[in-house]
């Protein structure tokens, strides 16, 4: 149950961060033209790429450790803020580079600008490795949310008073400088320089395999982004990084808490087969029981939450936003594997997960948005996530579990959803004129129904949903 309390608090920490998100988001979306975000999605391309293709696993294998990790940090601080330094050089010298290869001149000074926010980060307190370690969610919900709310304020003050591309980069770095100055305000350690390669090896003989898939995990989540920069323009890739990421908004928060909160909590018990089973089965029941629903809500109502909240500018984005609802779904039940995996020490399955991931892009990519323009990156990234089912026969063999049993686990928030999406529609004849009142009032007929159903369908056929909710509930009640 420890692990389901820090999950809420993140889970919190997650739903506050957004609220600011989507708040920021809306001001922008309004305030900047769909080529500024494309130009901030080629400048981030350009820092996610080098930070990728560099990543050590370092954080990931001193979470996993079962023993002291204190005689690592200073050796693995400094590790990190090395390859921080190498990241601003490199970041420095390929940004025209960078801009030729997308066609977008503006590209290279914000690219530029942003090696300092890969300073920042590099220097960030090591010490808060233990707030995820030691599962210390409360903490980490006060050092996550003063990041965002700094970049928040930051981004639409400036927003208002530049109306280009660059409110979104202070925005960024403004929340990157605070978080850096929180985490030595919340944790108590203080890391020096101090390189002791037989400590990095160590270390990194566990990040290899982690560096590998996130290698794959890139190409995968931003293959589609550069592809779509270099053959269409940036207008372009501003529309279909908005679609994205309105349309895996609540679904990839609750991945981000899950990855968060499970692989720690897994590692714990990694030795404990009926526990590990036991906690795999609630966080399953707990992610569909979000997740699924808000997913369905999201896709039937693409068009009256892009016309309401972005405006008549954003409407190419609705036929993206609604396909790209699946696949935040499917990521929000699958993000749960990768924890298992990595905390039974086989990152290398999630590996070759990837590689089977990143062959379906490559091979489908191309053709499908030469012929479909942004339409074919949707296509793209329908087809590859279909490849994630890879992993289910190792996680079911790890947990001793059969299909069966799985899918019986988030069965009901399907079903349930199904109908929740069947009401919304048919409510939707009754509200012709698209406003936000009405669009609220769509959204109260889907949690009407949606949670009604999901009781009767739990009292039929004795899934325990309703009781496994009451129990967390009850659990951080009493804390």
């Amino acid at each position: 149950m420890r692990s389901i309390r820090g999950g809420l608090w993140v889970f919190t920490a997650q739903v506050i961060g957004k609220g600011f998100g989507i708040v920021r988001l809306i001001i922008l979306a309004r305030l900047l033209a769909p080529e500024d975000f494309g130009i901030m999605g080629i400048a981030m391309l350009a820092i996610t790429t080098l930070e990728t293709f560099s990543k050590t696993g370092i954080e990931a294998a001193l979470i996993q450790r079962k023993d002291n990790i204190k005689p690592f940090l200073d050796a693995a601080w400094t590790f990190l803020v090395i390859r921080g330094f190498i990241i601003f050089l490199l970041l420095f010298f390929s940004a025209p580079l960078v801009a030729i290869f997308f066609n977008s001149p503006p590209a290279a000074s914000i690219i530029r600008f942003l090696g300092v926010y890969a300073l920042f980060k590099a220097f960030t307190n090591i010490g808060v490795i233990y707030l995820e370690k030691e599962l210390e969610f409360k903490k980490q919900f006060f050092f996550q949310v003063s990041g965002t709310l700094a970049d928040m304020i930051v981004s639409i003050v400036l927003s208002i008073l530049l109306r280009n591309v660059w409110a979104l980069i202070f925005g960024l770095l403004a929340g990157q400088i605070t978080l850096l100055c929180v985490s030595y305000i919340i944790h108590p350690l203080r890391p020096r320089f101090s390189f002791k390669l037989k400590q990095v090896k160590e270390l990194l003989s566990y990040g290899k395999w982690i560096l590998g898939s996130s290698i794959l995990g890139f190409i995968i989540s931003k293959g589609d982004d550069i592809v779509v920069g270099k053959m269409l323009n940036p207008a372009t890739l501003g529309f279909y990084q908005m679609a994205f990421r309105l349309s895996n908004l609540p679904t990839t928060e609750i991945t981000q808490v899950i990855s968060r909160v499970t692989f720690a909590a897994y590692s714990k018990i990694q030795d404990n087969a009926s526990r590990l089973r036991n906690a795999v089965t609630r966080t399953l029941r707990l992610v569909s029981f979000i997740s699924v629903p808000m997913g369905g809500g999201m896709f039937i109502l693409a068009a009256e939450m892009t016309r309401v909240f972005l405006g008549e500018k954003w409407l190419p984005i609705v036929p993206a936003f609604e396909l790209l609802c699946f696949v935040g779904v499917v990521r929000s039940i699958t993000a749960n594997f990768g924890s298992i995996l990595n905390s039974q020490g086989r990152p290398d399955i999630q590996t070759r997960a990837s590689l089977l991931n990143m062959t379906t892009l490559g091979l489908s990519i191309y053709h499908l948005v030469k012929h479909f323009g942004m339409m074919g990156a949707v296509y793209s990234r329908m087809v590859t996530f279909l490849s994630q089912f890879y992993v289910w026969p190792y996680v079911l063999r790890i947990l001793q579990m059969s299909l069966k049993e799985m899918l019986k686990t988030f069965s009901l928030p399907f079903i349930s959803t199904l109908v929740m999406v069947f009401s919304i529609s048919m409510a939707k004849n009754i509200f012709y004129q698209v406003n936000l009142l009405n669009l609220l009032s769509l959204l109260a007929v889907g949690l009407l129904v949606y949670f009604p159903v999901l009781f009767l369908l739990d009292g039929i056929f004795k899934h325990g949903i309703m009781k496994e909710l009451k129990t967390i509930v009850n659990e951080c009640k009493r804390q």
